[in-house]
């Protein structure tokens, strides 16, 4: 059974664990995430910011949500992320467990 509801996996790194806790209460208590995955072991993330490289210790979460909820979801998170340009990245699902895919369609409205 096709749904017209587009699966998204939004990855998202921020400063610290308190900060990610603080985004993800927040969009799923707003129904904009279905669920929110904080991996716990900070990455070392190096790239590059105002023309120098630039290294950090950073927390990845991975946010299950909806093509359409995504602009509210976009908008919540830089509302709370402390980075002048967070990483906000939207990825398309290709697949997934069928009931698993329509709980997420359920849960992030």
């Amino acid at each position: 059974m096709k749904t017209s509801v587009e699966p998204r996996i939004v990855l998202v790194m921020v400063r610290t664990l308190s900060e990610g806790r603080k985004i993800a209460r927040s969009v799923v208590k707003k129904q904009l995430a279905a669920c929110v995955n904080i991996v716990l072991s900070p990455v070392n993330s190096i790239y590059r910011w105002e023309g120098k490289v630039e290294v950090a210790h950073e927390y990845l979460m991975l946010i299950k949500s909806t093509a359409q909820s995504y602009a509210e979801l976009e908008k919540e998170i830089v509302k709370l992320h402390s980075y002048d340009v967070p990483e906000i990245v939207a990825l398309p699902v290709a697949g997934g467990l069928p009931e698993y895919l329509a709980w997420l369609a359920a849960s992030a409205a």
